[in-house]
Order: C-alpha cells, then sequence, then structure tokens
C-alpha cells in the first residue's frame, strides 16, 4: 500500500491511498466519515502510525468496498502533494554507506582547496582512504531538525550564507509503533513503511562545521532542508527493501545510480541501536545515509539555481523539487 499525505483546501491536509498506477488518491478520512466509521486514525499520518495494525487494517477495508467511489477520489495531478509526514515526532539520519563514507571527506577537501589546481591534484592522486573502524562497530547517525520539511514538486529555496548546495540520494523508514530496548529480530515490526529522502547540504557551511565534532548545524538545518517524499510505501509492497535500484538527476541528465544493498547496519540494526534505554516513538523518521556516488561531493555535480533535483528508488517512486538561490 502506498500512503501519502496531500492538501485539501487551505490549512487542511487528508491522508489517503495512491492507486490507479500512482494517478489517484483515496481520501481515507472522507471515506470513514461516510462510512458512518470512527475516522480518527485518519486525521493524519502520524495517528494513522499510532493506530497500528488496526488503523492499516481498516485502511485496507475501506479501500476494498470503497475504493471504487470516483467521488472519494482526486487526481494526484490536482492537488499538492504534502510530505507523508509533514512535521515528523524525530528526524534521526545515518551513515550506513561504505562508498559514501570513504569519498565524502576527500570531496569536502576537494571543495576547501577549489581554485587552487595543485592540490586538487594532490587530492585526486592520492588513494582511497579505508573505512574508519568505527563504522562498522556501531552505528552513526545524527538528529536534524523535525520542522523543516519540504515535500514532493516543492520549491527549495537555499540559504543566503551557502554557495554550494547539494543533494544527498537517501532510503528511509518510518517508524510505526514505538518501543524501548527493541531487539533487532523484531526491528521489523516497527517499520511502518518506506520514503525517499533528500538530505539537502549547504556544503561550504558544512566544511566549516564538521572540524567541531558536534556534526552539521546550518550546513542541514534551513528551511526546506530535509524532503521527503513522494509517499509512504508498506513493507509488503516493497519485498526485500536491500535490494533497490537508486539514481539522482539534475534537470533530467542522470548524475548518480546506486542500489540499497550493502547498508553497515540494516534498518532493523538501526532501531535496535537507537533504542537502547531510550523509547523510539511512532512518527520518527530514520534515514538510511546517502548512497555510494549520491551526492555532488562524490560525483562532482552539484546544484545550480533553477535547478530541477529528482530522486528516484524503485518501487517506490520519484522525489523533484526545484532549487532556487535566495540571491537570484
Amino acid at each position: 500500500m502506498k500512503l501519502a499525505t496531500y492538501e485539501n483546501g487551505p490549512g487542511n491536509a487528508s491522508v489517503a491511498i495512491v492507486h490507479s498506477g500512482n494517478a489517484k488518491l483515496f481520501d481515507l478520512r472522507l471515506a470513514a466519515e461516510r462510512a458512518g466509521r470512527d475516522a480518527s486514525a485518519f486525521a493524519s499520518m502520524i495517528s494513522l502510525m499510532d493506530a497500528g495494525k488496526a488503523g492499516l487494517d481498516a485502511a485496507h477495508d475501506l479501500f476494498d468496498r470503497h475504493g471504487g467511489g470516483g467521488d472519494l477520489s482526486v487526481d494526484v495531478s490536482s492537488v499538492r502533494l504534502l510530505a507523508p509526514v509533514p512535521e515528523p515526532r524525530q528526524m534521526r539520519d545515518g551513515m550506513s554507506f561504505p562508498l559514501h563514507i570513504r569519498q565524502s571527506p576527500r570531496g569536502m577537501r576537494k571543495l576547501l582547496a577549489a581554485g587552487d589546481p595543485a592540490a586538487l591534484a594532490a587530492i585526486e592522486a592520492e588513494p582511497l582512504a579505508d573505512l574508519p573502524e568505527v563504522y562498522r562497530k556501531l552505528p552513526i547517525y545524527y538528529i536534524t531538525n523535525r520542522m523543516i520539511v519540504a515535500g514532493p514538486e516543492d520549491t527549495v529555496r537555499w540559504p543566503a550564507y551557502s554557495k554550494v548546495m547539494d543533494y544527498e540520494l537517501e532510503i528511509g523508514v518510518f517508524v510505526g509503533r514505538t518501543g524501548t530496548n527493541i531487539p533487532a529480530s523484531k526491528a521489523a515490526e516497527h517499520i511502518f513503511g518506506y520514503t525517499i529522502f533528500n538530505d539537502l547540504s549547504a556544503r561550504d557551511q558544512q566544511a566549516m562545521e564538521m572540524p567541531g565534532w558536534l556534526g552539521p548545524a546550518k550546513g542541514k538545518s534551513f528551511n526546506g532542508g530535509n524532503v521527503l517524499g513522494p509517499w509512504i510505501v508498506t513493507p509488503d509492497e516493497i519485498g526485500d527493501p536491500y535490494a533497490l535500484a537508486m539514481e539522482a538527476r539534475i534537470n533530467g541528465e542522470t548524475v548518480a545510480r546506486g542500489r540499497s544493498e550493502g547498508m553497515l547496519f540494516s534498518f532493523e540494526e538501526l532501531i535496535a541501536h537507537m533504542s537502547r534505554d531510550e523509547t523510539v516513538f511512532a512518527g520518527e523518521f530514520i534515514g538510511s545515509g546517502t548512497v555510494g556516488n549520491g551526492c555532488g561531493l562524490e560525483n562532482g555535480h552539484f546544484l545550480s539555481h533553477g535547478d530541477t533535483i529528482e530522486l528516484e528508488i524503485e518501487k517506490i517512486g520519484t522525489l523533484r523539487n526545484k532549487i532556487v538561490r535566495q540571491d537570484a
């Protein structure tokens, strides 16, 4: 099942099942109200997550019974899709793909050496560094700003303090069941579904911040910097989440290809680690980290004013946004 959140009038959002080849949205709250059922589980996507299996079963049943009703569905093309969860309860992003971890420091050094051909050549001539051992010992992640989420087709204005804007091709999960000290063997039961994450990054700002040891701050935290969508796909439709093709395109040109395989720690292991003596709540988002070669820092294709960036993941869909400079 694909589940989306869309704008249904000013200040109003509705949760819907995506159907008919991703062309239509079946409004779950409206369907429940029409059927004389309790619609509280469909007040928002987080409400549906809080409702657990009973909420998903009710959604399935409503669509099975009333999905053919034309006035309960709208065309995707006629409405504005929002991020599937416009305000997640928490957002955590990992560093799970070895190639990205190994290549990113060299990309940062090249960024800082821009304009110095000799320095750039020396960096390019160096062998790629080994994976730091810490990344094999435990999952590494940071917590990002959950209140600055953008959705599909939104135009993102990159921050005025940055001159180097980058995209990051990631897959992510939403937690659908609250828990503490969740064993990895049971963590799959806590995954509500999968979506695409574009972790937009002000790389020049990030390069200044990272030597401070506390991780990215304004390199990541700016309005619209966390882009999610276009919808959530439940695990039954994904199958193996660690065997999905991933691609990034700028203005229609492919700049990155990868696969979701080879994560140092699976989402199940990430959830187990994050929940150690800490409650992980339904409605939280967890990003995989960038797939190898999945950003300009690695492949050299950064964003320019007016670019359209598309991230596509097999069995999920395409997340598309336009990026503009504030001072252009």
